[in-house]
């Protein structure tokens, strides 16, 4: 009887000095992480999605393709007007180009005229021609500069009338290119690119679906590092600030702990209510602080695992 009397008496000593040994923590929380929810930018029907829950993808990776031959149809209607409305630009020009040569023709005919004028006076001069030629070729020359300026005041005109033309064709054309960068964009956005480093960690739709733009596809986080989210007291505050270190236990087995080294990122400045899971320091306190720690991730910490915190 008195063996069993000191067996037990040691055994509760025992516990009681496991229990003293046991670390004391001053704030406990759960794991999160910032999530990503990726969405359609495209309606229409899932051609290709090669995602997986627990896949690790890499930032700006296609990782599949939604149907947009509708769009691509429409782009090249767009684009076939705007060479249309080019060739309508072009089709003005022979009209002036056969003015400029018929101004041509006429320069070289008052260039003929010129010169024989010249040789008449000259022949007047020595009384082997008569005055009468010499006005006949006068006239000439003055019926031909006259036709000259209305070829060229016509040559003029067209090209106005051509510019004003080109103009309205041009204004025609710029909203279509609009129209069709808006296409090319849209058809962009069928592509449905990953946005962060990170590991899926829900997968909502297949290949094959129809899906709408804005409609949920997966979620992803990067899980290299975690925040735990913890809660201190009022009394605790003044002991933290930004980046200071502190450490992070986790269970591992019946009574044993791992330690991570973590870093204070962000301390509320707003107190409120202890969560009902959450213990601190203090024996449930009524009005508590929330600080987040980063801690890198070693592929044991999860998210919604309880964690508890060291300060000193």
């Amino acid at each position: 009887m008195n063996k069993l009397i000191v067996t037990l008496t040691a055994t509760a000593m025992l516990l009681a000095a496991c229990d003293r040994n046991a670390p004391k923590f001053d704030a406990s929380g759960t794991f999160e992480v910032d999530e990503v929810i990726v969405s359609a930018e495209q309606t229409g029907k899932i051609l290709s999605f090669n995602v997986f829950e627990g896949q690790t993808i890499p930032r700006e990776q296609v990782v599949g393709i939604i149907d947009a031959e509708n769009l691509s149809l429409q782009k090249e209607q767009m684009q076939a007007s705007i060479e249309a409305l080019q060739e309508r630009t072009y089709s003005v020009q022979p009209q002036i180009k056969l003015l400029e040569e018929q101004l041509a023709v006429q320069q070289s005919q008052l260039k003929n005229l010129l010169h024989e004028r010249t040789r008449i006076e000259n022949l007047l001069k020595q009384d082997a021609a008569t005055g009468k030629q010499l006005d006949d070729i006068t006239s000439q020359i003055e019926v031909l500069q006259k036709q000259m300026g209305v070829t060229r005041q016509q040559i003029n005109v067209q090209r106005t009338n051509t510019n004003t033309q080109n103009r309205s064709v041009l204004s025609e054309k710029k909203p279509l290119e609009k129209r069709v960068a808006q296409l090319s964009e849209q058809i962009d956005k069928a592509k449905i690119i990953n946005p962060v480093d990170g590991t899926v960690i829900t997968k909502y739709a297949e290949a094959g679906e129809v899906t709408a733009a804005g409609k949920a596809l997966y979620k992803i986080a990067n899980l290299d590092t975690l925040t735990l989210r913890a809660y201190i007291t009022g009394t605790q505050l003044p002991q933290i600030k930004l980046n200071q270190s502190v450490k992070v236990m986790i269970d591992s087995g019946a009574k044993a702990y791992r330690e991570y080294p973590g870093t204070i990122t962000w301390i509320s400045d707003k107190a409120e209510f202890t969560p009902k899971t959450i213990q601190t320091k203090e024996e449930r306190a009524n009005l508590v602080y929330a600080i987040k720690v980063r801690v890198k991730n070693d592929g044991y910490l999860k998210i919604g695992m309880y964690g508890e915190v060291i300060l000193n």
